[in-house]
């Protein structure tokens, strides 16, 4: 059912079968429940008809209480066969119905029975109980029409007009039929059930119906336990004796408790072949203390509301009962006579006293403070009195003009004389009868615009917009104003404003603005403006790409849309903030499917939270807080489109500018000419005898480019790691071999394999042993190899190393150069016959 109130709510909690709203009652102490566009004042007598109470807690808290079969609900479906969802601002589920259901609360009691007509197959409607005082008018609906009841004992007979004047309510569906009576209602009778007094209403209507609630009698007291008797067998309720009590519960404040906490709070709950008993510690959590005066006594009483669930089944006629009370229970009065501690020490020569101990509702008369001037050598005293005080006289001299006055005598004292005196006075204070703003709003394609009407008075509050105070700033760029009044235009994608709701080319947005009295922070005036903002949302582009806007709207406040993603959870958002994520992706891509719809073709993807990320969050917030965006593309299948272009005569060839970078190029030694198998770095020096063959092998490992290759520029040896170390005889230079070495450089093909992707970045090339003649005309023992080499553009050559032609070196070379970084490899031992 829906339920709405037009009250700041602060705290809302469901329980089964009950809904209670607690709030700081901030203007007034009247609730205005409304359905649909009809608003009824709930007053103490529609409130006991209509299944309504509420209570104050010491901090003046109002708890608001609503039974689930209230006036003002609605009911979808057949609650016997599906749980019933009940919605103020979120959605609960709740268990089926028992076959009867019956309600104790402070004002009220309340039983609605499963009647025949939920055992047939009946077509399920929908009932709407407009207001209290219409409930019978969807009764044909449920197949038949009640025109009369019968009070037993007295059999008493009223008609249903008759029923509902003297405050009792009575409702059917096309499944249950609900009654509701108040606990002071004349039919009512006590009746002694296991020696507790309860108070039974009977009524008969097509089956008998029944509700028994108990009375205070049922509690026993002592300065330290308050005792709660509930008879296990509640007689009236009950066709025979042979029952199951199914489940026992003990809550307070219409909130159930598990063990832990009942442990927690010294609450026992006891249950014995007569009744089940309940003991509660006199001061215990969930209860208060108030203060009393008595003959100028003082007095204090501890105020407690528990609430037993009772489920049983009787075993004849195989029907479950569920029976819920709420007792409100408050001890008798007592007596704590207030101590006075005496703290002197009389070296001191002050009185110190401390009188106690109280509640926090008792106050030590007006607040008076004592104000010494900065050089401490005057004072003043500073007295504060409410204008709510008894003392002070309220006049209203006219229409629209209050006066306040208060009379004084200030009884005063000279030390160290001790001299007394008094001074009187009489102050006033005249309060004009302020009228409050009004506000009003519109919107335009991208802005909210409120207008706050002062009505020529000076502004006497200050304004929330959304959850934040218009200070300096924010008005300087929001606020316009006028001679008596202002208006404050907003964008509604400002962080102030609240998204409701996204639609596919639309999204609603919220803003919310309050007056606030700056005194007190109660609320003056509170004005909230909705309206839908036209907004692409999605964008499809002709090459085939998708653009995508999230939103985080109100009903999922804990969502991060920085974690939302596509229907392929490796697509993320390209952009978000605690407010939007941004996508941009192809129609190809991240899940998105496509299906044709005659000439179209509609792709489609989702926005939402990965899976375990929606389990984490349902685990922290309610199971409603799930976010899926559907986003899709449209695109004719088949279309003709026209383009046209210019042409002119190009200035110059196209060119590759310079660029610098990174290519890894590796020269090893392999083992023979297969060129399979290479020395390891741990293999060095290699044992080689003269003019025995060295099978070299220099490779470009980190491109996968085809159309590079590897062109060996330089190569040559020394005796050192020194690539510049003399004497350097060129095995290979400016891609010639040394005319001047006996033992020329051999060139080997190489063919793409297992190993080999791409020939073109490999170089082979065979050269015999040799040795060099130091000073001393010995030869040295060990050989060093280095290599330069160039990175060319296989499908471009542009002349020297590149062109594969022997140049001069002093030619300029082309295409990418590694060097000076050069190659070399570790010695190779020369070995002599």
């Amino acid at each position: 059912s829906n339920l709405s109130l037009p009250l700041m709510i602060l705290f809302l909690s469901l329980h089964n079968s009950w809904l209670d709203i607690a709030r700081q009652l901030l203007c007034s102490h009247h609730l205005h429940p409304f359905q649909m566009t009809h608003t009824s004042h709930l007053t103490p007598g529609l409130a006991t008809q209509c299944g309504f109470s509420f209570k104050f807690d010491p901090m003046g808290i109002a708890m608001f209480f609503a039974s689930l079969q209230n006036c003002f609900s609605q009911m979808y479906g057949n609650p016997k066969n599906s749980n019933p969802v009940y919605r103020v601002g979120k959605t609960c589920s709740y268990t089926p119905w028992t076959s009867r259901e019956i309600l104790c609360d402070r004002n009220y009691m309340e039983a609605s029975e499963q009647h025949d007509g939920a055992k047939q197959n009946v077509r399920l409607l929908t009932i709407l109980f407009n207001s209290c005082f219409h409930f019978l008018r969807q009764a044909g609906a449920s197949g038949y029409k009640m025109t009369a009841v019968v009070f037993s004992p007295s059999k008493k007979v009223m008609n249903v007009d008759e029923v509902q004047r003297k405050g009792y309510a009575i409702a059917n569906t096309p499944t249950r039929l609900v009654l509701r009576s108040p606990h002071n209602a004349e039919e009512t009778y006590l009746q002694n059930v296991a020696g507790v007094p309860m108070r039974v209403c009977k009524m008969f209507c097509y089956d008998v119906h029944l509700a028994s609630c108990v009375t205070a009698e049922a509690v026993v007291f002592t300065p330290e336990v308050i005792t709660w008797y509930m008879p296990k067998h509640i007689d009236p309720l009950f066709s025979s004796d042979a029952f199951t009590m199914l489940e026992v519960y003990m809550g307070i404040d219409a909130k159930r408790l598990d063990t832990e906490e009942m442990a927690a709070r010294n609450y026992s709950v006891l249950v014995t072949e007569a009744h089940i008993i309940v003991e509660i510690p006199v001061g215990a959590v969930g209860g208060y203390f108030k203060s009393h005066i008595q003959d100028d006594q003082y007095f204090v009483t501890y105020t407690i509301e528990p609430m037993l669930e009772l489920l049983w089944i009787e075993e004849v006629a195989h029907e479950d009962t569920s029976y819920k009370v709420l007792f409100p229970i408050t001890t008798p009065p007592m007596a704590r006579p207030p101590q006075v501690r005496n703290y002197t020490v009389p070296e001191q020569a002050v009185f110190v006293l401390e009188l106690g101990t109280f509640n926090l509702d008792v106050e030590l008369g007006f607040n008076v403070q004592e104000q010494r001037s900065p050089d401490n050598t005057l004072k003043t005293f500073r007295m504060e009195v409410p204008f709510s005080d008894p003392v002070v006289v309220k006049e209203v001299a006219e229409q629209g003009v209050t006066t306040f006055t208060l009379q004084l005598i200030y009884g005063l004292v000279v030390f160290p004389e001790y001299a007394p005196f008094s001074h009187s006075a009489v102050v006033d204070a005249v309060l004009l009868d302020i009228v409050p703003p009004s506000v009003t709003g519109n919107c335009d394609q991208e802005n909210f615009h409120i207008t706050v009407d002062y009505r020529n008075q000076d502004p006497f509050f200050v304004v929330l917009v959304g959850k934040r105070l218009l200070n300096h700033e924010l008005a300087q760029q929001y606020l316009t104003e006028g001679d008596a009044d202002f208006t404050i235009t907003l964008p509604f994608s400002s962080p102030d404003a609240v998204f409701e709701s996204v639609h596919s080319s639309s999204v609603r947005s919220r803003l919310d603005v309050a007056l606030l009295n700056p005194y007190n922070n109660m609320t003056i005036k509170y004005f909230s403006l909705a309206c839908s903002f036209l907004k692409t949302l999605t964008e499809c582009f002709s090459n085939g790409t998708m653009t995508a806007l999230a939103v985080k709207v109100e009903s999922a406040p804990g969502l991060n849309p920085g974690q939302l993603t596509l229907s392929d959870p490796a697509c993320g958002p390209t952009y978000s903030d605690d407010r939007f994520a941004y996508f941009h992706f192809t129609v190809n891509s991240c899940g998105t499917t496509r299906k044709f719809i005659n000439n179209v073709m509609l792709y489609e993807n989702e926005i939402s939270l990965p899976d375990e990320l929606e389990v984490k969050l349902n685990a922290t917030v309610s199971s409603e807080e799930e976010y899926q965006l559907k986003v899709s593309c449209y695109y004719v299948a088949n279309t003709t489109r026209t383009l046209a272009f210019l042409t002119r005569p190009r200035d110059h060839e196209p060119f590759v500018e310079t660029g610098t970078g990174r290519l890894m190029v590796r020269m090893r030694l392999a083992q023979d000419a297969s060129y399979n198998t290479f020395h390891q770095e741990e293999d060095y020096p290699v044992v080689r005898y003269l003019r025995q063959p060295l099978h070299f092998e220099v490779e470009l490992t980190t491109s996968s480019d085809p159309k590079v290759a590897l062109v060996l520029d330089h190569c040559w040896a020394t005796l050192n790691e020194d690539r510049d170390s003399r004497p350097r005889p060129s095995l290979y230079t400016g891609s010639c071999e040394n005319p001047g070495d006996p033992y020329r450089v051999v060139f080997h093909p190489v063919v793409a394999d297992a190993r080999v992707h791409f020939p073109p970045h490999v170089k082979r090339f065979e050269v015999y042993m040799f040795s060099f003649a130091e000073d001393a005309g010995e030869p040295s023992g060990q050989v060093f190899v280095h290599c330069d080499v160039v990175i060319c553009d296989a499908s471009s050559p542009s002349g020297g190393p590149c062109s594969g032609q022997c140049v001069n070196q002093d030619n300029p070379k082309r295409g990418w150069s590694l060097r000076p970084a050069g190659l070399w490899l570790a010695a190779v031992l020369v070995m002599f016959n």
